[in-house]
């Protein structure tokens, strides 16, 4: 008996998880992704080509997680906090990017359409628009919560993965050359979490 209790509680535990599993897959899936090419893969390594990408960001720390309020600000220009009051759709992933103040700036990805067409000028406070431009950069993929420790730990993997391959950092293009990006809402369960740490390469 206790047995035959020990399968079924097993069983629906293995359900409830795929279950998630399948619903978190689906909730990202219904999101456009800024577009990249995959030129080389080894595991949770890739080398990716991204085209440039327009951002709207504000400024946050590493470990706040848009507590801040940094989230919302951003959120709150998608939903029509810009000079055309314009509605535009979320994307993912957010990107974001190391500065030498020990701070952080906080990207969402402009869908295609909108870049194209032109991205309108924010009117909150402390959001502003730029260009991500693109190149080559060597990538990571990693769980659970999105903090500067776990964060150092997967861009010391990555830096030791590119050093067999002989790939060496770019520090030409201004700011940072290591981006962090999440791609799921805070109440997603660390494990079924997508983080990745990027470095631009030469």
């Amino acid at each position: 008996m206790k047995r035959r209790k020990m399968f079924y509680l097993s069983a629906m535990a293995i359900l409830v998880a795929a279950g998630v599993f399948a619903w978190n897959t689906m909730a990202r899936a219904a999101y456009e992704s800024a577009e990249y090419k995959v030129v080389a893969s080894d595991g949770k390594f890739e080398v990716r080509e991204y085209p440039d990408l327009m951002l709207v960001a504000t400024t946050t720390k590493q470990d706040a997680q848009g507590r801040d309020g940094s989230f919302m600000k951003l959120f709150s220009y998608i939903s029509g906090a810009n000079e055309t009051k314009q509605k535009i759709s979320m994307t993912t992933p957010v990107f974001m990017e190391n500065n030498k103040e020990a701070s952080v700036q906080m990207g969402f990805v402009m869908p295609k359409e909108v870049a194209i067409k032109g991205v309108p000028k924010p009117t909150g406070e402390q959001v502003d628009v730029r260009k991500r431009v693109g190149g080559r950069f060597a990538v990571v993929r990693f769980s659970g919560q999105l903090t500067s420790k776990q964060a150092k730990e997967s861009e010391a993997k990555l830096r030791a993965w590119m050093e067999t391959k002989g790939l060496v950092a770019d520090d030409s293009v201004e700011g940072s050359n290591v981006e962090t990006a999440g791609y799921d809402p805070p109440f997603t369960p660390g494990p079924l979490r997508r983080n990745e740490v990027l470095i631009r390469l030469k």
